[in-house]
């Protein structure tokens, strides 16, 4: 249930970031496709891949007021699927920390260095050369920043609030033994 909740967070967040665009890409979209991975089934991730999917057709259409091309979007759709594998493989059997700091980097690293190849071969907005390739990734990079900043911050809090909660229960339960 908390994967769920955490995947309409994600969507909420995305909402939110419209209304304080200084937060560029400050959203919980990442660390909720993670946690979703490392949590539910395959063939569960079907659910907020389709919602994340109607959410950037009602934001292209009706906030930002763009033409809808689905050819635009198949790398990021492709990545949502990819962010929850990645979520499976690293945290669906051992959670640690090494494991989640993981996630933290290779999420935001595999969206960014996909998505803005994909701008760089697809767009036109920069030239087809090495530095072209360059610019692109560079004028992406306070995106890559705030993702990472803000994948961990939501991937600590999913596993690491339930950990700590866990240990000062077992503290508890020593606790209420050694008394006894």
């Amino acid at each position: 249930m908390i994967a769920y909740l955490l995947v309409v967070l994600a969507v909420l967040s995305r909402v939110l970031v419209l209304h304080h665009p200084g937060w560029f890409n400050f959203t919980a979209v990442g660390g909720a496709l993670l946690y979703f991975g490392a949590r539910r089934s395959w063939r569960e991730m079907i659910t907020p891949l389709a919602v994340l999917m109607a959410t950037d057709y009602c934001l292209t259409v009706y906030v930002y007021h763009y033409p809808f091309e689905w050819q635009g979007y198949a790398m990021t759709w492709t990545w949502y699927l990819a962010a929850m594998v990645l979520g499976w493989i690293l945290l669906s059997a051992k959670v640690s920390f090494v494991r989640v700091a993981a996630g933290v980097l290779l999420g935001p690293t595999s969206f960014f260095v996909a998505s803005n190849y994909a701008v760089w071969v697809s767009s036109g907005m920069y030239p087809h050369t090495l530095t072209g390739l360059a610019t692109c990734y560079a004028a992406a990079a306070p995106f890559y920043r705030n993702d990472l900043a803000s994948t961990a911050i939501f991937l600590a809090a999913a596993f690491g609030v339930p950990a700590l909660v866990r240990r000062m229960h077992a503290q508890q339960t020593q606790a209420v033994l050694v008394r006894k």
